[in-house]
């Protein structure tokens, strides 16, 4: 690992296709209109990082930390969080698109998620505990024994969640909802 620290720095427009990422340890950082993907940031520390209008598909982050960071309309299609350290892990994404990425085992509990793009996402194992899915999209996504108790699901749409195989405890869930919860039956639900 590098020894390379960074503290309240700023990175803007930055492709790092074309200019080497330096691995190191990022505090209090800002990345803006930055360009990851496809890049190994791998044994990278990202402290109360933020990222704003970001692509970071397929990225490699094994073993990168991400304590307290935030995604604000970022791309993050196909990233392995699970390869991430999950010490200390805190992330929050408003506006993001997150297909096709996996949280498998991760543990992150009060996570929000805010009009974000999950489709096709794994959460399989996961920790999700009184999190927050805010006008989000959840095609497709998985969830095979995630503890999702006390979670917020009232404005999400199109998930498929069996109460049987998750742990759904005082979750919130509209109405709309119900057909996400009971498929595996194949009930017909009517609107009067």
């Amino acid at each position: 690992m590098s020894d390379d620290y960074f503290q309240e720095v700023h990175f803007d427009r930055i492709n790092f296709s074309n200019t080497p990422f330096i691995k190191g340890d990022y505090e209090n950082c800002t990345f803006s209109n930055c360009n990851f993907s496809e890049i190994d940031i791998s044994n990278t520390q990202f402290l109360e990082c933020g990222f704003t209008n970001c692509n970071l598909s397929s990225a490699t982050i094994v073993k990168s930390s991400f304590q307290e960071c935030n995604f604000n309309g970022c791309k993050l299609l196909g990233l392995h969080f699970e390869g991430c350290n999950h010490f200390g892990f805190s992330v929050n994404f408003n506006n993001c698109q997150l297909n096709h990425s996996s949280f498998y085992q991760v543990k992150m509990a009060k996570t929000k998620f805010q009009a974000c793009n999950l489709e096709e996402v794994d959460f399989s194992e996961a920790n999700l505990e009184s999190s927050v899915f805010h006008e989000c999209t959840l095609k497709s996504a998985t969830f095979e024994q995630t503890i999702l108790e006390k979670c917020d699901f009232t404005t999400a749409t199109h998930y498929i969640i069996d109460p049987d195989n998750n742990s759904i405890k005082k979750s919130k869930f509209s109405l709309s909802g119900i057909p996400g919860l009971l498929r595996k039956y194949k009930i017909v639900i009517q609107q009067l």
